[in-house]
């Protein structure tokens, strides 16, 4: 991990110049060079299938020391492209997260690389089944933006543990962090074993049409289904990590202190940029003045001189400041509680939490995923109503409950579908190794982390091994009185 004391002033103005490594011709700029080495790559997983544990830990050894050594570069690159990015959130939300998955990987691959003994019907005894699990080939990784670090060493882990050639495509939107990682992993990393494009927009769509072995994307919604349908022409599998709208859903004797702590901390992480951010409260109509309260009191308490204070992000770019200022612009003047007295700053891009109270439901604002540090408010009467709310919309990919009474959150936890849930807390849910991690329907297609991304990267092969002594001979025609017995026993 990072020294926390340094570079903090580095961060604040976000432009400082970073170490770099020499350029590489296995950075793919281009889609003739991306097909290109998805070609090669290709060709090698077919001839050569990295089927032993020893080079996949060395791949995972080769990615903790590029992580260790290249730290500092990757947190100042990433506050480069947000204009200020806090330099712990980074530690906190990318590399913590990124250690601890290879750390976990090293400890557990080898064992989950084992072919595995499974159980088999009486009729076949004394043969036996087995699971193999086999590397898929190549693996492709589209990256997204809001946490360019860690939604990309997240995959390769599990890619790499399962033995499998990875192809990444950052983020054009954060292009000084692409730039970065692709010169590392350059470093670091046989082209063979692991390349990165950096490009725009349609070397993105290059991307997404390669006959891979597995695609995984995260992202929106709207351009995971391009991605899909890019995909299906190569009938290449994919895991689509999206996103959606997460609602907290606050119970009637739910402690509100800690609701409003850990939803504003939920809310503020990132300025709001997390997939899994709470995007909308559902909250008993009583609770309404003393949740917006007690949140400007938080603000206050965490965020301290909130226009000098460099623990708080800014918004990645333009285009998605003036999409969430329009949510906002079309709410009346009213119903809008801002939490901080300072102002949004467009040219920094810094924008401070904003509170709305019930808001259309027909808005933008509660149609579409916010990605932003807003906080709407819906009141509700009853609990069946708050579950009737959250079912009548698409299944999010995270849903937080928060209260005391078992039966209550019992019946959040069976009555809603959703990619994920935590009950009186938020976002830590996605950092735990031995829970899958992924969404439902429009949220998204397919988990991974740990044993579940391993065995997503991986194909469990079915093996069926047959014994010499066997009874096979017997279910052979002609169907004399011994098969017609015998059946008639099984069928019983």
């Amino acid at each position: 991990m990072m020294d926390d004391s340094s570079n903090t002033a580095n961060l604040k103005t976000a432009n400082t110049s970073m170490s770099a490594l020499p350029d590489s011709q296995s950075i793919l700029t281009t889609t003739e060079a991306l097909q290109a080495q998805f070609a090669r790559m290709y060709q090698l997983s077919r001839q050569q299938p990295i089927n032993n544990w020893a080079t996949r830990l060395e791949q995972l050894d080769n990615l903790e020391a590029m992580l260790r050594d290249k730290q500092s570069d990757f947190a100042l690159a990433i506050s480069a492209d947000f204009k200020h990015r806090s330099y712990s959130e980074t530690q906190l939300a990318e590399l913590y997260p990124s250690f601890s998955g290879i750390t976990y990987a090293k400890k557990h691959g080898k064992a989950w690389m084992k072919t595995r003994r499974v159980g088999i019907s009486a009729l076949y005894l004394p043969a036996h089944n087995e699971v193999q699990p086999q590397p898929l080939g190549v693996v492709g990784i589209m990256v997204p933006w809001n946490y360019p670090l860690y939604l990309a060493i997240g995959p390769m882990i599990d890619a790499l543990c399962a033995g499998n050639r990875v192809l990444v495509k950052m983020s054009e939107s954060a292009p000084q962090f692409a730039q970065c990682f692709a010169e590392a992993v350059a470093h670091y990393f046989s082209p063979d074993m692991v390349a990165v494009a950096v490009g725009d927009v349609e070397l993105a769509e290059a991307f997404s049409r390669l006959p891979l072995d597995h695609l995984l994307y995260t992202g929106s919604t709207a351009v995971g289904k391009k991605v899909m349908r890019a995909a299906a022409d190569n009938l290449t599998p994919v895991t689509l990590e999206l996103g959606g709208k997460s609602p907290v859903i606050v119970l009637d004797n739910a402690l509100l202190e800690n609701v409003v702590n850990r939803v504003m901390m939920g809310k503020t992480l990132n300025a709001g940029q997390t997939c899994i951010a709470p995007d909308y409260v559902l909250l008993p109509r009583q609770y309404h003045q003393h949740f917006i309260a007690l949140a400007k009191e938080w603000f206050a308490k965490h965020y301290p001189d909130i226009g000098n204070n460099t623990d708080y992000s800014h918004i990645i770019n333009d285009a998605h400041l003036q999409r969430v200022q329009k949510y906002l612009d079309a709410q009346p003047d009213d119903i809008i509680y801002p939490v901080s007295e300072l102002p949004t700053d467009t040219e920094t891009r810094f924008m401070p939490p904003v509170i709305v109270a019930d808001p259309e439901l027909d808005s933008d604002l509660m149609q579409e995923e916010i990605f932003a540090p807003i906080l709407p408010l819906v009141h509700y009467d009853t609990l069946d109503e708050a579950i009737a709310f959250v079912n009548s919309r698409p299944r999010p990919l995270a849903l937080y409950v928060f209260g005391q009474k078992e039966s209550a959150l019992e019946r959040v936890r069976l009555e809603t579908t959703s990619g994920g849930m935590c009950v009186n807390e938020v976002l830590v849910h996605v950092a735990q190794h031995e829970l899958p991690f992924g969404g439902i329907g429009h949220s998204g297609i397919g988990a991974y982390h740990g044993k579940t991304g391993f065995e997503r990267f991986s194909h469990l092969k079915p093996v069926f091994v047959q014994s010499k002594l066997n009874g096979m001979r017997l279910l052979l025609p002609p169907y004399g009185e011994l098969f017609k017995k015998g059946m008639a026993l099984l069928l019983k």
